[in-house]
């Protein structure tokens, strides 16, 4: 078994070990004092003409434990690294209510990169860090949905590494491992 392989089965292990006891959690992304989801006063970005292909895009579900998905439209780009980078553009962009961001607000795109073996690195801006409300469910939900976003609707991408101001981080809210690139994760997906 690859090292590879035994990080993603211990991933898998740890987000189900975490999902089961989601009911013992309160998830603060919703309501309260801590909660950082984005206000319904941002708008939805205003449609771009030109070319679009449909993305599946990923939000936290009703109870706040997992991933739902929506289907939206996203700018075409000729390249695969300009995909990416739209892709990304529109899964971190604030939501209106009723959705509910896992991306805490003020993060931003600072940069992407793929590799030709299929990885891609998504530098984010502090924010992810900084704003972020903490807690293992919140921390799996914010990876996971960057990463499942980009694996899910480009298959030439197979993991995706997530880094904070330009530079590898361990962690982004002392939960996850985050200082290899994850493949996709869909176990978190309701």
């Amino acid at each position: 078994m690859t090292a590879q392989r035994i990080v993603v089965f211990v991933a898998m292990v740890l987000a189900a070990f975490v999902i089961g006891f989601a009911s013992y959690a309160v998830p603060r992304w919703r309501g309260g004092p801590s909660t950082h989801a984005v206000a319904a006063a941002r708008p939805t970005p205003p449609p771009q003409p030109g070319r679009k292909i449909k993305a599946r895009l990923f939000y936290i579900n009703d109870d706040g434990t997992r991933l739902t998905t929506l289907e939206r439209e996203v700018p075409y780009a000729e390249t695969a690294v300009d995909q990416a980078r739209e892709i990304v553009a529109a899964q971190i962009f604030p939501v209106a209510e009723p959705l509910v961001s896992a991306i805490p607000p003020g993060t931003t795109l600072r940069a992407l990169f793929l590799t030709d073996r299929g990885d891609a690195f998504v530098d984010l801006s502090k924010d992810i860090v900084d704003a972020h409300p903490g807690g293992s469910i919140n921390e799996l939900l914010t990876i996971y949905t960057i990463v499942n976003a980009l694996t899910a609707n480009m298959p030439a991408i197979h993991s995706v590494q997530v880094l904070v101001n330009g530079k590898e981080v361990e962690t982004i809210a002392g939960h996850v491992d985050v200082r290899r690139p994850l493949e996709k994760n869909l176990a978190l997906v309701q």
